[in-house]
């Protein structure tokens, strides 16, 4: 479904991607892995377009979207969960939910059924304002958000950060629920080795904008990805 192939990212003269490969298929999820600054945001936003690359190339569903534009690659089907969640804090969250819509035909803007099975804290909640939520409660939101646009692909950003355990292990369940029905491929980028390794079914490892690492769960050994996740 999405083909990372070989790609190289510049901010100015500082290069922070350097020959990056990755692979996302249906019913699975493909993690990211690194210490904070190795590139792995950088990775996410060529992946959703907000970007752009200067070499390699970007497949998503067998077309070429290395140039195609964030908006147009939303509405193709790939939903982003920023780090930090971006929520607007003034709106309700049923504002937020719904500004979930933008990337859908108007035929299409409505919620997904499941929508408050995987969220219920968010039904009792709807008038309340995005930046009155916890922490937990709005990175639900985000995610619930990002579903509102019916993806095949959903790429969060550390999805656990500054969470309270209780929350992390809601968002985990959320996540395998989302793999296992089959639809979907999911890109995630985390530091929490646990909630990554029991999540994935495949795994990059990066270090200073490349790839040191590679392969699938079973294959994976925890010494030598934790020597890339300790500071």
């Amino acid at each position: 479904m999405l083909q990372v192939d070989n790609i190289d990212l510049f901010y100015g003269a500082s290069q922070a991607l350097r020959g990056v490969s990755l692979t996302a298929r249906p019913g699975q999820v493909t993690c990211v892995l690194g210490r904070n600054g190795v590139g792995k945001t950088s990775l996410l936003r060529a992946i959703v377009g907000q970007q752009a690359i200067q070499g390699g190339s970007i497949q998503w569903e067998d077309r070429d979207i290395t140039k195609t534009a964030s908006h147009a690659r939303a509405r193709a089907g790939i939903a982003y969960v920023p780090q930090g969640r971006e929520i607007f804090p003034f709106l309700t969250v049923d504002e937020n939910l719904r500004s979930g819509f933008a990337a859908l035909p108007r035929s299409e803007r409505r919620l997904p059924p499941e929508t408050f099975k995987l969220f219920p804290v968010l039904q009792d909640m709807l008038d309340r304002r995005g930046g009155d939520l916890s922490g937990g409660q709005q990175q639900q939101l985000a995610i619930a958000r990002a579903l509102a646009m019916q993806p095949r692909l959903l790429v969060l950003d550390e999805p656990t950060e500054g969470i309270q355990p209780s929350i992390i292990k809601d968002i985990q369940r959320i996540i395998a629920l989302l793999r296992d029905r089959g639809d979907m491929a999911i890109v995630l980028v985390e530091q929490y080795f646990e909630f990554a390794r029991d999540l994935a079914d495949s795994y990059i490892v990066m270090d200073r904008g490349e790839v040191v690492l590679s392969g699938q769960r079973s294959g994976m050994v925890e010494t030598d990805v934790r020597r890339y996740l300790t500071v």
